[in-house]
């Protein structure tokens, strides 16, 4: 579809009073029906169709995104000077829009990697994983043996192309740590990775004498067959336990190799939803895309897993109207009731949220990026509610409690069992999140066009009017389909993902 003249701003909702620029507006831009932009509004940015007088409820997507702090007029540009949190009531309406998923008529496939489990796989590394931040640099040397070098091309994976690489996932905790929740939270994030199908084989590094002792996480995941835990201490120190690893990689990459992709059904598909850098138009264009994108997949039968909390705080009520049940929809407000003690203990605040580069975009307060960010699930029912880094299950859309922090909730939704990653941005974000492929999506051309060798997708298409969401989304997941069959993103082409492993981090460092 060409490109045709759109109207300079986008108004979402009848009831909003407030429109978006579609690019900057001069002043004197008409937005309304009689109204004109007082000032120069930035693109992505909110202007108001009629007046607000202080302490009224301020409208986007039909919903309350704030409340005035002075007179508003119209045509004038709403943002923090003159907008602001407050407190409302919400309503709950536990289930009143859950509705049974209608499958599609014939289901998709991809080429994928049945394990003998019979879990699928999207990718085939050997992983590499710590208990440890002491034991971080060993787990490095091992997987810097088995890197192509980016100067003389020498690849030491060449003879077996079937192996996506060896991948060492280190962290910064595992000691000087409370052992309740916070331990427990580090080693079912380590055991989620050492499970996952996209590791053929693991080897667990630990130095011997932490409190997240890695041979006794390592036994509770029962994977003996294919992983192997190694203590420095035990081993005799860093070069030994570096050539025992390299030997144990050498050891099994003819295995790892005896891999053939096939095709399997697209409800093998679990999809980790996030969004980061977000902007004004997250909601309009990339996060419906992606929503739209979401409901494919839990039509053929697959998982899609929304996370973020603090980015659904203030628009979890349209989410528990999608409930499957009440004790579901109990488990997502429960989780907001304990961030709001959460950030209060830590003397911090749920509207601190939106960050710099998000506010540069268009986003004002956590209510409206909240809005906007779950527009990503799309529309069929919430089916259950996960802690972080919990095997996830059911199959259709599900919740993970996660930070907004786009590091440590992806790494949550892949510990607990993402084989893919779908991440939009407005401002840009570079990421990975391996050993899941991450495919980037752009909510804007401008962007697109700037940050083309990081993003995969442009969804300013929509902006431009050159297709609808549902277009956008059947692209979008079409995608999906050929990442999950080895097609490389963005983002494998710069080899990211390894960095990008930050297990949540809870409690006192002792």
């Amino acid at each position: 579809m060409d490109a045709v003249t759109q109207p300079p701003v986008i108004r979402l909702h009848p009831e909003d009073g407030v429109v978006i620029a579609r690019q900057a507006l001069p002043p004197g831009t008409p937005v309304a029906p009689g109204v004109a932009a007082a000032a120069r509004i930035p693109p992505g940015h909110k202007v108001a169709v009629r007046g607000h007088a202080p302490g009224e409820a301020v409208r986007r997507y039909g919903q309350i995104i704030g409340f005035a702090t002075r007179p508003i007029a119209p045509g004038e540009w709403v943002h923090g000077h003159n907008l602001a949190m407050g407190d409302f009531a919400r309503d709950y309406a536990w289930g009143v829009d859950a509705r049974p998923t209608e499958p599609v008529p014939v289901p998709a496939t991809f080429q994928g990697i049945r394990r003998p489990d019979g879990r699928v796989a999207t990718r085939n590394y050997i992983g590499i994983l710590t208990s440890v931040n002491c034991s971080a640099h060993v787990a490095e040397l091992i997987a810097q043996a088995f890197r192509r070098n980016p100067l003389t091309g020498e690849d030491p994976l060449a003879e077996w192309p079937n192996v996506d690489g060896v991948v060492a996932l280190t962290h910064k905790t595992g000691c000087g740590m409370t052992q309740g929740e916070p331990l427990r939270l580090l080693r079912r994030t380590l055991g989620g990775f050492a499970r996952h199908p996209n590791f053929s084989h693991v080897i667990g590094i630990g130095l011997g004498c932490e409190v997240n002792q890695i041979g006794g996480l390592l036994e509770e995941q029962r994977l003996s067959g294919r992983l192997r835990s190694m203590d420095i201490q035990e081993m005799g120190g860093t070069r030994r336990t570096v050539e025992a690893g390299i030997a144990f990689v050498r050891e099994v990459l003819a295995e790892a190799d005896r891999v053939a992709r096939e095709p399997v059904p697209a409800g093998e598909l679990c999809v980790a939803l996030q969004c980061g850098g977000s902007d004004g138009y997250s909601g309009i264009t990339a996060n419906p895309a992606l929503g739209a994108a979401s409901d494919l997949v839990v039509r053929n039968g697959g998982t899609v897993i929304l996370s973020e909390t603090p980015e659904t705080y203030g628009a979890e009520h349209l989410l528990t109207r999608r409930a499957v049940s009440r004790e579901v929809g109990e488990k997502l407000v429960a989780l907001m009731r304990w961030w709001e003690e959460y950030t209060a203990r830590e003397g911090a605040e749920m509207d601190a949220n939106p960050s710099p580069g998000n506010k540069a975009g268009g986003l004002t307060t956590i209510l409206e990026k909240s809005l906007g960010a779950m527009a990503k699930a799309g529309t069929t029912s919430l089916v259950e509610v996960y802690r972080y880094a919990e095997p996830v299950t059911a199959r259709g859309f599900v919740f993970m409690d996660t930070p907004g922090y786009d590091p440590v909730a992806a790494t949550g939704q892949v510990a607990g069992g993402a084989n893919l990653v779908c991440f939009t941005t407005g401002r840009g974000s570079v990421f990975g999140a391996k050993p899941a492929p991450s495919i980037k999506l752009a909510t804007n051309t401008p962007m697109y066009e700037r940050m083309a060798e990081d993003m995969d997708v442009n969804c300013g298409t929509i902006l431009s009017g050159e297709e609808s969401v549902q277009q956008a989304g059947e692209r979008i997941f079409r995608l999906m389909l050929r990442v999950a069959s080895g097609e490389r993103t963005k983002s494998e082409t710069f080899d990211f993902g390894t960095a990008e492993f930050a297990p949540w981090v809870l409690g006192a460092t002792m």
